[in-house]
């Protein structure tokens, strides 16, 4: 169990106009998952976090990540402003670089100077950071409860742990597709990975996992497997466990789907069927 309460396993829901990830984000809790995400690119605003919150009762709620080139710290100290004590208890926040900046790891530490400065109660113990590479794994280290890594193989995660220490949080976002179907699953993988390998550091982080250029463009079958899972419920614990045995503290399921296949819940729905005691 991380010292953050984040529990073993986790699922990132999806915000949706019907507003259906909030029912799904109590079903989520009744099912045993310990930690609920919202994706950062997916928060217009900070309020659906706050909406979590108020539609479960003992999990935590973290964005993953709040993305700086949308929300500085005034939207942070607007959202923790809208919290009472017990869901600000729940609350963890995860913040990521910003991609536009020429030097995105030094505006992140310009970011978390404001935060500290201008006095919004989310403490360093209370926030983790988004990193991939080794310098921002040592920001993480410093000035953060811990790290959020994804799109890592299971020695990448070792690796970070190495960096981290034994007592900095350590959570990994993994990939998933609910589907028997190998060659249709990678391909829905595919779909996500074409447009992040062109953005951020994570093709950077490919070549330090050691696959070559070749792998990226071609987004090889080699590379999907290594970073994602493809497969029944008892693969996506399989992969989970790969993970928390390299020395992760918790594994947020980002359930992908081509539209046919299943979505978080029902994902959630099958892992919890298939391995009760990791979901709880």
């Amino acid at each position: 169990m991380s010292e953050l309460g984040l529990g073993p396993l986790g699922l990132v829901l999806n915000v949706a106009d019907d507003r259906a990830h909030i029912e799904q984000a109590a079903e989520a809790e009744r099912l045993g998952f310990s930690t609920l995400w919202l994706p950062g690119g997916q928060l217009e605003s900070l309020e659906p976090l706050v909406e979590l919150l108020r539609a479960t009762e003992k999990v935590v709620v973290a964005p993953g990540i709040i993305p700086l080139d949308l929300h500085g710290a005034a939207a942070v100290a607007r959202l923790v402003s809208l919290l009472d004590d017990g869901e600000l208890a729940r609350f963890i926040a995860g913040f990521g670089a910003s991609q536009r900046e020429a030097r995105p790891l030094a505006g992140l530490r310009a970011f978390l100077d404001e935060l500290d400065v201008t006095g919004v109660p989310v403490p360093a113990g209370r926030r983790l950071v988004a990193a991939l590479g080794p310098r921002k794994l040592e920001l993480a280290r410093e000035r953060a409860a811990g790290a959020i890594t994804m799109l890592v193989t299971p020695g990448a995660t070792s690796w970070a742990r190495e960096i981290l220490g034994p007592d900095a949080t350590l959570v990994v976002h993994q990939p998933v597709v609910l589907d028997t179907d190998a060659d249709r699953g990678r391909q829905t993988v595919r779909g996500m990975l074409g447009f992040l390998l062109n953005v951020g550091g994570y093709a950077a982080n490919m070549r330090r996992m050691g696959f070559g250029d070749r792998d990226i463009a071609d987004v090889s079958d080699e590379l999907v497997d290594a970073v994602a899972t493809v497969g029944d419920a008892d693969a996506i614990v399989a992969g989970v466990r790969a993970h928390l045995d390299a020395g992760a503290d918790h594994v947020a399921l980002s359930v992908l789907s081509d539209g046919t296949q299943p979505g978080p819940i029902e994902v959630a729905r099958a892992v919890a069927a298939a391995n009760p005691a990791l979901a709880r």
